[in-house]
């Protein structure tokens, strides 16, 4: 059965996730205004005493996933910081000139945190989705994402919500399989209540979702998790477990 990663932005988002049963979190800030950048050494200090793994968002500004030698740097003092700090992950994605993963640096900075803490796991977000739309063959990219030590990959199949890249879902499933099959698929983007069953019959290793429902006023989502969402959606993931192709 897949596993459930809930995005929040503090402590009492990662409790939320305890009580549902998610297996981690994905910690960001500014995740409305900027789809998430690197949260506070305070805020991550706390969050990883608030009960479930906590992977952090490093990611020094929105924007392009091409970065300067000394953007570099600050990631990978980021990371440093944030292992040191309790996080069981690092969530990174750096991509090359040429639009695909950057395998040097992300080598790079996945040592960094391991030279910090062996165990600590790395996902590359959704630069993956900007690779394929640059043109990078799926199965190219996965196999240099587990060159470079990456364990997961969050990914919405390359569309713009998981409900349309359903079948690019399963496909990287399939490819992972044969070209690296040490790299977990993590659906993320869009992720719907009504899809979950959908998801999880695609063969994905793991859903991550910010469980955020709409705000009506403003057309606009919330900017916290809903806890009846979220308690919706681990159910749902709970009940189409058995039928899990992984």
């Amino acid at each position: 059965m897949p596993q459930l990663e809930l995005a929040v932005e503090n402590a009492e988002g990662v409790r939320l996730a305890a009580a549902v049963g998610a297996a981690r979190v994905e910690l960001c800030a500014a995740l409305a205004e900027t789809d998430g950048i690197t949260p506070s050494i305070g805020m991550v200090e706390q969050a990883c005493r608030a009960g479930v793994p906590v992977h952090v968002l490093v990611r020094p500004r929105p924007g392009s996933f091409i970065y300067t030698d000394e953007e570099l740097e600050v990631l990978e003092r980021d990371v440093e910081a944030v292992v040191d700090a309790g996080a069981a992950g690092v969530v990174v994605g750096v991509l090359a000139d040429d639009g695909g993963p950057d395998v040097p640096a992300l080598r790079h900075l996945c040592g960094a945190a391991r030279r910090r803490d062996p165990a600590v796991e790395v996902t590359f977000h959704r630069a993956f989705d900007a690779a394929l739309a640059a043109g990078t063959g799926p199965a190219h990219a996965l196999a240099s994402l587990e060159r470079a030590g990456v364990n997961r990959v969050l990914t919405s199949g390359g569309s713009p919500d998981c409900a349309a890249g359903l079948p690019m879902l399963a496909r990287l499933v399939e490819l992972g399989h044969s070209h690296a099959p040490s790299v977990q698929i993590m659906a993320g983007g869009g992720v719907r209540l009504e899809l979950m069953a959908a998801l999880v019959h695609s063969g994905v290793h793991a859903i991550h979702t910010s469980a955020r429902g709409l705000d009506l006023s403003a057309g606009t989502r919330a900017r916290a998790a809903d806890p009846s969402l979220a308690a919706g959606m681990a159910a749902a993931l709970l009940e189409a477990g058995p039928w899990a192709r992984n």
